[in-house]
This record gives structure tokens, C-alpha cells and sequence, in this order.
């Protein structure tokens, strides 16, 4: 049966300019620019540009009288002083009238294209030159075929229309593996090397090598040298040139070829803040240098001060146009006021984070570290803890010790034999040097890195030590061991 009734709820909702600046808060610096341009592009309301004294005098100025027949416009709110945003969002060490150059690369030739280059300087059939990119194009970047012959072939005739064999493909594979760089086109990690030590001049310790990684892989790979030195039958010292010769092999043939490593190199850090310490006094500026200052269109102010100045243009057509306008003003003044707050609450949240970290930030030593939480930048700052979190999000601080993300200065609390509160950052980095300093012959595991810490004033579990040595990507100890 249905029926009506009334019923009270109490509901938070954000307003849209309060997700605008939730957004708008969590973005990094160039995601912030790309941001900017996208608005400049669609809201007509916003331009790039400082306001002017003329400007700033005409709007202290202006008085709308709209006579009582456009209340639902409310203009006199859009034509306040404040309305058009002057603040400065550029570095105090940059000027308009400086240049930015931006400076050309070349793209050079990828992995795979230099080995079809290779394959252009081969005298082959026309089968054998499609089967042959067919058999390129399924190496991956680093090198490796990772799927069978038998897999190829079905393939092939589908895409392609070539008919092959499990025989002629492996032909192809073997001829694909004479290119450069040496170890292209292998199975495996232990076909790649003996592909590469097949090119080297067959000395006796390459033929050592070679046996070491047909005949005593497994050994090899689980740093088993004792094991190694029986089948082989050699001293500690021709076990350190074999080792040599198979350590400074390529285990990613693909990886070392230019035009992967510029690709890769083209994802680079922006850092969002510069900290910068003159005499133990310490600076933070937003890094705002790339981003425009901001205001809006004077021509839509203009478009206001003739619909209030002229009552006998005020049509339908005419106030249905100033809406439109009011709207974009609208949104461009919530993107101004978003940024004005995203760049106070960015600068606010790292200037209590370098406050709380000042010794590190002066000695630039892990042990320095504190141990701090998000509740204690919220405390400090009067933002909740939400706010913190986004502020710390994918933002990086740029020091005079480094490039280090905001998150890095976070960590929790341990206690240690004397009772002292200490971060286990500071941990972590003692743990990091005691593996370095320990003997690679016989390095210490889990239990001795716990007695070690111990001594050293840190009561920690075994347990412990482990997690925090696969946080800092240490292997085990066997996994350590040198000869």
C-alpha cells in the first residue's frame, strides 16, 4: 500500500567548489599546469595575466543598479573589488619578461627498430624476411622471446597468411639470435648468457663460464660456490674470474640499447616545493615557476557594466546572455579561489612538516628522523587528516640533499633500550649499514642482524629484521654472499 509521510534527514553534501578543491589539492605541479591550460581553453571567463591599477580603480568604481527587474542576478556580487583575483602564483626569482626555451631532443631508434635495421642488411627469401620481423616483433623489451615455436606457427598463418614449421621457425629464431646486441632473441635467463659467452673469445675462462652456466646453473644462481668448485674443480681464484666474466654479462639485452633507456628517461619529478636553507634558515617556496597568473576576462566585466548602465537594452535575449556569462564567472572564480587555497594549504602542510623534520632537513641524515604521523602535521596545521594525506600524495620536496617525496618524512615509532621514541626510518637506514659492513663471505642473517641491532641499542624481533630488509630490497643472506 502506498503512502506518503515526511521524514527529516541530516545530510553533509560538498558544494562544487569544495570538490574543486579537493581535486585540486591532490594533483602534482604539472598535473596542476596541464590542469590550468585545459580550464583557459574551455571557460572563456578566465585568461592568463595580472590585474591592472586601471582595472582594480573601474571596479572600486563600478555600481550596478539593475532597477529591481534582474534580482535572480544578483550582478553586484560579481562585481566586487575582489572578483578578479590579483595574486601572484609565479616565483619571486622569475619575471614575465623572461624566456623559456625549451630544449629539442632527438628520439633515436628503439630496440626493436635497430634490429630490424639488422634484418634489412641480410640477404633473405621473402618468407624468410616476414617470418623473421614476425619473430622481432615477439621479443620484449628486454630482450626475450617468451613464447614457443610451436606457438608462433599457428599464429603466424592466421595474421600473416605464411605457412612454417616447428623446424624453419627455429631457424628463424637462431638466425635472429646472431644480431646485435648479443644475447637478443633467448629463452631464458641462462640462454641469454651462454649466447653471449658463445660470442667472446673462447678462452679457458670463458669455457669455464660456459660450463659453470650450462652444468651448474641452479648452483650458480643460489650462490652455491662450494658446490660450484667441487664440479669444476677450481681454486678460490680462477672461481673469482669465472665469477668476473659472468658478472659482467647482460642479463636485459634489450634494456641496454639507447632508445629504451631515453624512453624511459622521459618520465621525470617535478618537485612541488623548494626548501632552501641559508644559515640554518630554512625557506619553503611552492615550485610555481611554469604557472600563469590567473583573472578574469575584463571584457566580461565590461558586458555587466553596460547591462546595468543601459535599462532599455535589457531584453530577454540580453539577460539570457549576462546568465551565461554569470556562469562562467562562476566557475572560473571557483577555480581561482581553488588554486589560491590549494597553494596556502600545500604551503601551510610542508612548512610544519620541515619544522617537525628541521634536523634532518639541516643535517640531511636518516637518523635525524623523527617519528611522525599524519595526526601530527593535522594537529600542528588545524587541517584533518584527510587533508594531510592529499597534500603528501605524489608531491616531492626538492633539498639541498635531494629530491625526496613527502611521504618519505612519515614513519611510525619505535622505542629503544633507554626508552627514547625513535622512527624506524632511523632503524632501517642502521639496518642498510650494517649489511654494508658486513662480511660478504659470511653475512649475517635475519637472527644476527636482530643481535647486532640489539648491541645497538634497538630491541627488535627477527621478524622484524625481515620485514624492514625486504622494505629496503636485501636479499637473505645466502642471497649476499661473496667470494
Amino acid at each position: 500500500m502506498l503512502k506518503q509521510q515526511l521524514q527529516q534527514k541530516l545530510q553533509q553534501k560538498l558544494s562544487p567548489a569544495q570538490i574543486q578543491v579537493i581535486k585540486m589539492l591532490e594533483v602534482p605541479t604539472l598535473e596542476l599546469e596541464e590542469r590550468i591550460r585545459q580550464e583557459l581553453e574551455e571557460n572563456p571567463a578566465l585568461e592568463e595575466g595580472a590585474e591592472t591599477d586601471k582595472e582594480s580603480e573601474e571596479m572600486d568604481d563600478l555600481s550596478i543598479d539593475d532597477g529591481g527587474n534582474n534580482d535572480d542576478l544578483e550582478l553586484d556580487e560579481y562585481m566586487a573589488d575582489d572578483d578578479i583575483p590579483d595574486y601572484k602564483l609565479k616565483a619571486n626569482n622569475t619575471s614575465k619578461d623572461d624566456k623559456h626555451e625549451d630544449i629539442p631532443f632527438s628520439a633515436g631508434m628503439t630496440f626493436h627498430e635497430f634490429l630490424l635495421d639488422q634484418v634489412g642488411l641480410l640477404h633473405l627469401s621473402e618468407k624468410d624476411r616476414l617470418l623473421t620481423e614476425y619473430v622481432i616483433g615477439n621479443i620484449d623489451d628486454e630482450g626475450y622471446l617468451r613464447r614457443t615455436p610451436e606457438a608462433m606457427v599457428d599464429d603466424i598463418v592466421f595474421q600473416a597468411g605464411v605457412q612454417t614449421n616447428d623446424a624453419e621457425m627455429n631457424r628463424i629464431i637462431a638466425l635472429v639470435r646472431q644480431l646485435d646486441p648479443a644475447g637478443v632473441c633467448a629463452t631464458c635467463l641462462q640462454e641469454c648468457l651462454l649466447l653471449q659467452l658463445e660470442r667472446k673469445e673462447q678462452t679457458p675462462t670463458v669455457q669455464l663460464a660456459k660450463r659453470l652456466i650450462d652444468e651448474y646453473f641452479e648452483e650458480f644462481s643460489k650462490k652455491h660456490y662450494d658446490k660450484i668448485q667441487r664440479g669444476l674443480e677450481m681454486d678460490d681464484a680462477m672461481l673469482k674470474k669465472v665469477m668476473s666474466e659472468v658478472i659482467h654479462l647482460n642479463p636485459k639485452p634489450g634494456n641496454a640499447w639507447g632508445g629504451n633507456i631515453l624512453e624511459k628517461s622521459m618520465s621525470t619529478i617535478v618537485p612541488d616545493f623548494i626548501l632552501e636553507n641559508n644559515e640554518n634558515q630554512l625557506t619553503v617556496s611552492l615550485n610555481n615557476s611554469n604557472v600563469p597568473e590567473l583573472r578574469v576576462n575584463s571584457t566580461y566585466n565590461d558586458m555587466f557594466k553596460d547591462y546595468s548602465g543601459n535599462k532599455q537594452n535589457q531584453s530577454r535575449e540580453m539577460k539570457d546572455a549576462v546568465m551565461f556569462v554569470k556562469q562562467k564567472i562562476d566557475s572560473a572564480r571557483w577555480f581561482i579561489d581553488a588554486i589560491k587555497q590549494r597553494q596556502q594549504t600545500l604551503l601551510t602542510t610542508m612548512m610544519a612538516i620541515v619544522d617537525f623534520q628541521r634536523e634532518f632537513f639541516i643535517e640531511g641524515d636518516d637518523t635525524y628522523l623523527k617519528p611522525m604521523i599524519l595526526k601530527d602535521i593535522a594537529d600542528r596545521t588545524g587541517y584533518d587528516i584527510s587533508t594531510i594525506s592529499r597534500v603528501s600524495n605524489s608531491k616531492y620536496i626538492q633539498t639541498e640533499f635531494g629530491i625526496f617525496p613527502v611521504k618519505y618524512f612519515f614513519s611510525e615509532s619505535m622505542t629503544n633500550d633507554s626508552g627514547e621514541e625513535v622512527s624506524t626510518r632511523e632503524i632501517k637506514q642502521i639496518l642498510l649499514e650494517c649489511v654494508q659492513n658486513e662480511d660478504k663471505r659470511k653475512p649475517w642473517n635475519d637472527d644476527a642482524l636482530a643481535e647486532v641491532l640489539k648491541t645497538k641499542g634497538y630491541i627488535i624481533a627477527r621478524r622484524t629484521v625481515a620485514k624492514y630488509r625486504e622494505q629496503l630490497n636485501i636479499p637473505v643472506a645466502r642471497m649476499r654472499k661473496e667470494i
